[in-house]
Formats: structure tokens, sequence, C-alpha cells
């Protein structure tokens, strides 16, 4: 039963640090138009796939020092899973990176709208 569950877990950490957040990236590359909302969601996607992979990743660890088996153990247990903790570090701060870029060219689009209106109030005085 654990060595069952423990594949299937370990089958979820490389489906949410490598597989999808792979296809996220291939699906914004490959678009030659996409919708801000449409970038939203992928970035916020990124985000919580990094943030369940990282919950994952500590379960796992946790369950291979409870363990008699070596293999988990050479696995979470040396410098091997600080690398395996910076997969789900980058998606996430690729995922925030987006969210910031909409963000601040919404602000810049507010700002020149902004900016438009008081030229036009000021004309029309």
């Amino acid at each position: 039963m654990y060595d069952l569950r423990f594949w299937i877990e370990l089958f979820l950490v490389i489906l949410f640090s490598f597989l999808i957040p792979g296809a996220i990236y291939v699906a914004m590359v490959v678009k030659h138009s996409i919708s801000r909302k449409t970038v939203l969601l992928l970035g916020l996607a990124l985000i919580g796939l990094a943030g369940i992979d990282a919950v994952l990743l500590q379960h796992l660890a946790n369950e291979a020092a409870h363990t008699s088996t070596i293999l988990d153990d050479r696995l979470f247990a040396s410098e091997l899973s600080v690398a395996l903790y910076l997969l789900p570090l980058v998606s996430a701060g690729i995922g925030v990176n987006i969210v910031s870029h909409l963000l601040i060219m919404h602000l810049a689009e507010a700002e020149r709208n902004f900016d438009r209106a008081q030229t036009d109030r000021a004309r029309n005085r």
C-alpha cells in the first residue's frame, strides 16, 4: 500500500513540476495572440501549481524520513532535494512575473487614458 501511494505521489510531483508547467509555457509561446485574461489565468495557474508541488514534495520528504528504504532517503535527504524544491520556485517566480507584467501594462494603459482625458478636458475649456 505504501509503495503504491509513494509512486502515485512521485508521479504527481513530476506532473506538477514538469509536465503541466511545460505545457503552459508551450501554450504561451506558441500562441500568436492571447488575451490578457488567459495570460492572467495561466500565470495564476503556475503559482498554484508551484504551491501544490511544494506541498507534495514536503509530504514525500516526510514519508521518506519515516521509511527504511535507501532510495527515497537519498532523494529527499540529500542536496538533490534542494534541486527538487527549485522547480516549484521557478514556476512560481515565472507566474508572479507574468501577473506583475500584466498589472504594469494595465496601469500604464490606465495612466495614458487618464492623461488623454485630462488633455481633452483642457481643450474643451
